[in-house]
């Protein structure tokens, strides 16, 4: 039986080239929306999800953070995709025949330069593999999209000029998450520990939760707040840090975590991607 990995977007996302990327055994599965990708792996109709959680121009992804804690899901890997942005049209096109591109915001306001240069208007779309599908459905060489080459790929369209972005090092991460965790593997290239934490009620409760790291030399790679039940007053924090929790250091900070905190819930360990020095670093 084939193994499927649920998805956020429509066929030629940027999710689906990551998954196509990092698990090329697994049949890709579309989904309308993050939640609706990871129920699709809570119910057993997919092994794996992949959701997507920052990008390096944009920073996070909304509320996938505030998600991810209530999903039942552990996170046992990530992924980096470099977000090469292409125009594309109907075979036969021109460039010069496009008097129109449609994407998302997010992708038009990264090929500002590239869209001046070439006089093209534009025409903001909720999704942009949906983009190229709809180019490819109405049969107007004026019209064209900004989506990946995988879009191109899937919906027959021609990439008149690829990797048009401002930005050259424009990457999303995404997790991979299992209705498992896996605490058995070791990554040649380090482990991390992903968590979420509410910490007491105490002065400097915060700084005092941090310092457990500090004391014991695990380094946090990622420390954001988000707000719990639209209530100013209750604050969660997710985490993350190098090495994994049966190493001694890693488990004396969390003993001095729990010590300041109210609520301590282990999201996932997982190997280190080698790409994550070269975006990260």
């Amino acid at each position: 039986m084939t193994k499927r990995i649920a998805f956020q977007g429509e066929p030629g996302a940027y999710s689906h080239q990551a998954c196509r990327e990092s698990r090329p055994d697994y049949e890709p599965l579309p989904c309308p929306t993050f939640q609706s990708a990871i129920e699709a792996v809570r119910r057993g109709d997919a092994d794996l999800g992949m959701i997507a959680v920052e990008n390096s121009t944009y920073g996070r992804v909304a509320d996938v953070h505030s998600l991810l804690p209530s999903s039942g899901l552990q996170i046992i890997g990530e992924a980096f995709v470099r977000v090469n942005i292409n125009l594309m049209a109907l075979p036969g096109t021109k460039l010069a025949d496009v008097k129109r591109v449609r994407s998302m915001g997010i992708l038009l306001g990264q090929c500002r330069t590239f869209l001046r240069d070439n006089d093209i208007d534009t025409l903001n779309w909720s999704d942009n593999a949906a983009a190229a599908r709809e180019i490819a459905s109405l049969g107007d060489p004026a019209e064209g999209a900004l989506a990946s080459e995988l879009a191109a790929e899937i919906y027959g369209l021609d990439v008149l000029a690829r990797n048009i972005e401002d930005e050259g090092n424009n990457t999303t991460r995404f997790l991979i998450m299992a209705r498992e965790a896996d605490l058995t593997r070791r990554g040649k290239h380090g482990m991390i520990t992903s968590f979420v934490f509410r910490v007491r009620n105490i002065p400097a409760a915060l700084y005092k939760a941090m310092g457990g790291f500090a004391t014991n030399g695990v380094n946090m790679t990622k420390l954001e707040s988000y707000m719990v039940g639209g209530k100013f007053t209750a604050t969660q924090f997710y985490a993350e840090i190098e090495g994994h929790p049966d190493d001694r250091n890693v488990k004396l900070a969390l003993e001095e975590l729990d010590y300041f905190t109210d609520h301590i819930g282990l999201m996932g360990v997982f190997p280190a991607d080698p790409r994550r020095n070269q975006t990260h670093g």
